[in-house]
Order: structure tokens, then C-alpha cells, then sequence
């Protein structure tokens, strides 16, 4: 089984959804009760019930395809409503569905669906129970707290979500940050090195070769001036190592920013040739990578993004694309205007496709 699918029907093991097959085993429990010739009908329905709540648990919140798996799950509880004893716990089931459509749909959306979910349980037990109004009521109040809990429970979850982003974000400026520092630093080093110890080295180096040129100047004097030459020499070496580096350490800093999220992962290709000294350039990429970690999360819901980066002819070339599928028409919010942007700023292009699997495909090439 892939990765993608492993962690879908993981979500089963949610607390919600495991109180939901509670409920469900709790209603099958008393389907046995009833008139024996409809009992078939009754697991038949509750079995169709059962399967498209398994199912809709592994589909993404926002797809039409939980969206059908939803309605299913209506029609088959409403009609094991009509079919099970009219003292049973049959409208449980509808309780599940509330809680389910809390978490799919935004909450005006869900209570209107939840009162037709009502209307559709009164139209069922008003010929079979002479109290429909009442046991819909009853279990109305039990759909609100469901559906109350749920909301609550995903807002924690988005809370939760985006304190995440935004610690990562913090922890890849901080480690970009030190890089930076770190190479300024040595920088500024190598530049005093150079500047002042070179400078007194180099004058004491004349005064020691024109001492030495002299009559009667003691054998030492040469010994002093060939160290001195190599102590100069030293030093200069000294300082082009401290001039030659590697350039910011972008790495560590893509790898900050993903590692706290829980998904997409990030599996980063980088190139040894590639080298960024420009922290302004490695901010922009480090905010395209960021985007595309977002993108992949909420939109394609992506358990994997692929990021590749390299340099080919004066270009620093960006390429990321996960293993999720877009949902609708590509559309370019404040995100991907915003990525386009930071692009162009260092004279360079962004492209968008989908791919051959239905996911985003971005491209970006920096003028490096």
C-alpha cells in the first residue's frame, strides 16, 4: 500500500471516527428488534451505511467524491430509520452523518444540511410514531452537540495547524539568519586580517629585508625575513579561507521549515554545484518552498512534496511538485501571485501546470 493511502485510512483511528463505528455497533446491536421480514433490509442498509462511512473517512474533506459518499449515507440511514423499530436508535445513525458534515462543509452549509437531514426523519417517522416530533427533537439536540464538538475539534486542529507553519517559518528564518551571520562574520574577519595584520606584516617584512641588505647586519636578520615572508603567506591563505565559502546553508533552512508540519514531507534534491550567497535570493526561495508546502497541504492534500533545485547557466532553477491531486480549475490566489512576485523581483519566470497525476507543477527559475 502507498504511503498517501496508509496515512488516509490512518484517519480511522481518529477519535471522532472511532466514536462514530461505536455508535454504528451500538445501532446494529438492536436491529435484531422488528419485524422479521424486514430484517434483511435493515442490514442491508446499515451495512451500506457502514461502507460509505469507511470510505468517506479516506477521501479528502472538500472532494465531491466524500460529498456523494455523504449522501449515500443519508438515504440509507433515513431508510434504516423507516425500516428499525420505532423505539430503536436508529436516528443515531444521523448523528454520525452531523458530525461528519461539520467536519466537511463550512458550518452554514452543514446546518442546512443537518435541518433537511431533520425534515427528511419527520417526513420518515411521522406514518410509523406518533411522536416523530418529538424523537426528532430529542435527537436534533444530540446532532448539535455532535456537530458542535466536531467544529471546535477541527479548529483546534487548524489552530494547531497553523502554529505549526508559523514555528517553522520562524525556525528556517532563524537558521537562514545565522548562516548569514556566520558568513558576515567571516567576512569581516578576513577583511581585518587582511587590512591590519597583513599591513603591519608586510611593512615589517621591508624593514627586515632592508636591515639585512645592510653591511655588517647580523646572519639573523635573513632567517627573520624568509619567516616573516611565510607568516605573510599564512595569513594570506588564511583569509581566502575565510573568504571562500559554500554559500548559505538553504538546506538546513528547507528542511526547518517542513520538519514541524505533519504532512506534506519533504524529499529536497539538491545539487552540489549549487551555491547561494544572496540572502535576499535564499529568502525567496525558502517563501516559494513554504507556498508550495501550504499548497500541498490544503489544497492537493499531498502526503509528499518533491522539491529539486539546481544551477544551469547563470540560472537557479526550482522545481516542485507533490503526489497530491488539485482539486477544480488552477487558480492563482494571494499565495502564487505572491511566489510569481518574489520570482520576478530577482529576474526571473514562474511556470504553472499540472502534472500527468492532476498535481501542481511549479516551476522557477532566478537569475542567480
Amino acid at each position: 500500500m502507498e504511503l498517501g493511502s496508509q496515512s488516509r485510512w490512518r484517519g480511522l483511528l481518529h477519535p471522532l471516527n472511532l466514536a462514530g463505528l461505536l455508535t454504528w455497533c451500538a445501532v446494529a446491536f438492536t436491529l435484531p428488534y422488528g419485524d422479521a421480514p424486514s430484517q434483511p433490509w435493515r442490514w442491508g442498509c446499515a451495512l451500506v451505511f457502514l461502507a460509505a462511512f469507511l470510505l468517506a473517512t479516506a477521501l479528502p474533506r472538500a472532494s465531491w467524491q466524500r460529498a456523494t459518499l455523504l449522501l449515500v449515507e443519508a438515504a440509507a440511514a433515513l431508510a434504516l430509520v423507516r425500516l428499525a423499530h420505532p423505539s430503536g436508535v436508529a436516528p443515531a445513525l444521523l448523528v454520525m452523518l452531523a458530525a461528519q458534515v461539520a467536519a466537511s462543509w463550512p458550518p452554514r452549509s452543514a446546518v442546512v444540511a443537518v435541518a433537511a437531514l431533520n425534515l427528511g426523519m419527520y417526513l420518515v417517522l411521522r406514518g410509523v410514531n406518533g411522536h416523530a416530533g418529538v424523537v426528532v427533537l430529542i435527537f436534533a439536540g444530540f446532532q448539535a452537540f455532535a456537530m458542535l464538538t466536531t467544529h471546535y475539534a477541527r479548529g483546534a486542529e487548524q489552530a494547531r495547524d497553523r502554529l505549526a507553519q508559523v514555528n517553522a517559518d520562524l525556525l528556517a528564518t532563524r537558521a537562514l539568519l545565522a548562516d548569514s551571520s556566520r558568513d558576515a562574520e567571516r567576512l569581516r574577519l578576513s577583511r581585518e586580517l587582511h587590512d591590519v595584520a597583513g599591513h603591519k606584516l608586510t611593512a615589517l617584512r621591508l624593514q627586515l629585508r632592508a636591515l639585512a641588505g645592510e653591511a655588517g647586519a647580523p646572519p639573523g636578520l635573513a632567517l627573520c625575513e624568509r619567516l616573516s615572508a611565510e607568516l605573510l603567506g599564512d595569513l594570506r591563505a588564511v583569509v581566502q579561507s575565510l573568504r571562500d565559502s559554500d554559500g548559505l546553508d538553504i538546506a538546513t533552512a528547507l528542511h526547518a521549515l517542513a520538519a514541524p508540519l505533519p504532512r506534506p514531507r519533504l524529499h529536497l534534491l539538491l545539487d552540489d554545484n549549487v551555491q547561494l550567497h544572496d540572502t535576499a535570493l535564499a529568502e525567496a526561495v525558502l517563501r516559494c518552498v513554504q507556498e508550495a508546502l501550504t499548497n500541498s497541504a490544503r489544497h492537493g492534500e499531498a502526503q509528499v512534496l518533491h522539491v529539486a533545485l539546481r544551477q544551469h547557466q547563470g540560472l537557479l532553477l526550482l522545481d516542485m511538485h507533490d503526489d497530491g491531486q488539485l482539486r477544480g480549475e488552477l487558480h492563482e490566489g494571494n499565495g502564487l501571485t505572491g511566489m510569481r512576485e518574489r520570482v520576478a523581483e530577482h529576474g526571473g519566470r514562474l511556470q504553472l501546470q499540472r502534472n500527468a497525476s492532476g498535481a501542481l507543477h511549479i516551476q522557477a527559475e532566478f537569475a542567480a
